[in-house]
């Protein structure tokens, strides 16, 4: 199985968040102490540990927020800082990229993520085997027929979910995912985390953190098509904003686990966001977006979920990245490690682009939950995949909610 991505450099994909009602796409959790098999998983999860402020002037590595056990290259001054943010950073050994630093760095770059660069991303894929069924070594349910994926009503502000873009760079030129504000217990009603997959924020076990990471909600508010975006207002291409994301928490499985393609580490793929305005309006993400979904870290099985709705931006052809879409069916099972739980599967011609985007289901009182994100599917694209979200992920959900 692989991790929701297809392949090909330079498809121009919109940049940016949307808000959707019902948001249903995989992603990674990682954590300490005991899975949801029973098993001890890899102990606490994996963390950025520095917070960095949009805009602050900085002053030296402490300003900057860059630990000491670090690649050699990293900017270790703002004339070094200025030097990276103009590119510098791209001559790095590929093979290198951040695999040295235990924590995600994530020092704000203005204007990095200008409307051009947005266009620029691709949608980070991760490609499934034809023979999934066969190699996962496990039974699972019969694979779902193809669901057509529809697009959402506009504007996205009052007909979607808290959803939106999460832009990245990587080793390959920068990239984008879906994500999902969600909420804070620690901080009711002013929550700052955004719910994703782990391959969003880690290159899994053949590279590192990934750098410049990013959140849009409601991109494109008014479902423009793509040309017309280049000539939309900034308050309908970013509705509310950008966010920079100071930290980033993804599951040690993921780290250790996570593969490009096979579908390596896709039963936690799973990351929390937590990230700042880069305007300092001094309202938290939750207030300015006026709403956030609850997770549910206890989701039940496949089997007992009557339908789910998923929702993202897929920007691989047929699609172009600049509208939100969802799905609707009812989820089956799908093991690749059966160490780990089950991955829930449902039939959706989304492609890459919507790696990240929320799988949700009707909760109590009729409010939707988050039970997981988009993290795989093959290509062409007929289903999606995601984490099952239990103890694994609360851990990371945590570790992100107390540095928030």
């Amino acid at each position: 199985m692989s991790r929701i991505r297809r392949t090909g450099h330079g498809r121009p994909v919109l940049a940016a968040a949307a808000l959707a009602a019902t948001l249903a796409l995989t992603a990674t959790a990682c954590g300490s102490g005991d899975d949801d098999s029973g098993k001890k998983t890899d102990a606490k999860p994996a963390a950025s540990d520095t917070a960095q402020d949009p805009g602050g002037s900085g002053g030296g590595k402490e300003k900057i927020g860059i630990p000491d056990k670090l690649p050699k290259d990293l900017p270790t001054s703002l004339k070094d800082l200025d030097s990276w943010r103009d590119g510098a950073w791209k001559n790095w050994d590929k093979d290198q990229w951040v695999r040295d630093a235990k924590d995600f760095i994530n020092p704000y770059l203005k204007g990095h993520w200008d409307l051009g660069r947005m266009k620029k991303a691709e949608d980070n894929e991760k490609k499934v085997p034809e023979n999934i069924e066969s190699t996962s070594g496990a039974a699972n349910t019969a694979e779902p027929r193809p669901v057509k994926a529809e697009a959402v009503k506009t504007p996205y502000t009052r007909n979607a979910a808290p959803a939106g873009k999460v832009f990245m760079d990587t080793p390959e030129g920068p990239m984008v995912c879906s994500g999902t504000v969600v909420k804070d217990p620690r901080h009711p009603g002013k929550s700052n985390l955004v719910a994703t997959a782990g391959h969003c924020v880690h290159s899994g076990r053949s590279g590192g953190w990934l750098r410049n990471i990013t959140f849009i909600p409601a991109f494109n508010d008014r479902g423009r098509d793509m040309p017309s975006v280049n000539n939309a207002p900034p308050q309908e291409v970013a509705p509310y904003g950008e966010w920079w994301v100071k930290w980033a928490q993804t599951t040690n499985y993921w780290i250790q686990k996570g593969a490009k393609s096979g579908g390596g580490g896709s039963q936690q793929d799973f990351a929390v966001l937590s990230v700042q305005p880069v305007n300092k309006s001094g309202k938290s993400l939750e207030e300015t977006v006026g709403n956030a979904v609850k997770a549910n870290f206890d989701a039940p099985s496949s089997s007992r979920i009557r339908g789910v709705s998923n929702y993202g931006y897929p920007a691989a052809p047929p699609f172009d990245g600049a509208k939100m879409y969802s799905c609707t069916d009812k989820p089956g099972a799908l093991t690749i490690d059966p160490s780990q739980p089950a991955l829930y599967r449902i039939g959706c011609t989304m492609t890459g682009g919507s790696s990240g985007g929320a799988w949700l289901i009707e909760g109590a009182g009729g409010k939707p939950e988050l039970i997981s994100v988009n993290s795989i599917g093959p290509h062409p694209a007929t289903w999606l995949a995601g984490p099952r979200l239990g103890k694994t992920a609360k851990a990371v959900f945590d570790a992100a909610s107390q540095k928030g």
